[in-house]
């Protein structure tokens, strides 16, 4: 089952938050036009490296199994095009969604 959010940020600005039921998983995102931040199954590493060129603007939180949890909870790590525009990792979810939006 999946299920999309809208969410209005403090600058007015809105985001879309996506779940995604999966058999012994969930996977969550919150979505800009810019960036996204997305649960611990979001591999930094992968995009930093491989799909470096793509300049993907990007965040992860580990041990969060809700979307409120997710905009709530520090980064634990960001790509490199997301710390090009002062997303870092600690920083809270809404803080980078609103750096995103």
């Amino acid at each position: 089952m999946m299920r999309m959010v809208p969410r209005a940020l403090d600058n007015g600005r809105t985001v879309l938050g996506v779940e995604v039921k999966l058999p012994k998983t969930t996977l969550l995102v919150w979505t800009t036009e810019n960036g996204y931040i997305m649960c611990g199954a979001l591999d930094v590493a992968l995009l930093n490296e491989r799909l470096k060129d793509r300049g993907i603007v990007a965040g992860r939180a580990v041990g969060v199994k809700t979307l409120d949890e997710l905009f709530e909870a520090p980064l634990e790590s960001v790509t490199l095009a997301a710390e090009a525009r002062g997303i870092a990792p600690g920083m809270k979810g809404y803080e980078a969604l609103h750096l995103m939006a």
